[in-house]
């Protein structure tokens, strides 16, 4: 039982930060366009 939820909380860690990276991978673009096209 404590194997489930170990492996849940790394499954959920491993979530979050893939999409905080995401959420910086977006921003960077978009600041890198904001800079290309002003």
């Amino acid at each position: 039982m404590s194997m489930e939820i170990d492996e849940q909380k790394t499954t959920y860690d491993g979530f979050i930060r893939y999409s905080v990276r995401s959420v910086v991978a977006i921003i960077a673009v978009l600041v890198l366009m904001a800079i290309f096209v002003a």
